[in-house]
């Protein structure tokens, strides 16, 4: 595991001190959870970008093929 030092203005501190005591837990706790949720969405955003990557130029076939599914 490593440690890391930030620099957070006071009141911003405070808050989130507030909102990890709220949720009954440490405030590395608390940034630990939202550094995972900022990764997954990351690496959600990195896979729709690949596979739309992947369909460019493809669209007439994306569009028949749910013309397709939709008659079924």
């Amino acid at each position: 595991m490593t440690a890391m030092t930030i620099r957070l203005p006071d009141d911003k501190y405070r808050r989130l001190k507030a909102l990890a005591q709220a949720r009954g837990m440490s405030i590395n706790r608390l940034v630990d959870e939202m550094a995972t949720l900022m990764l997954a969405e990351f690496d959600a955003e990195t896979r729709f970008a690949t596979r739309a990557a992947r369909g460019r130029g493809r669209e007439a076939e994306g569009l028949a093929l749910l013309a397709k599914a939709a008659k079924q």
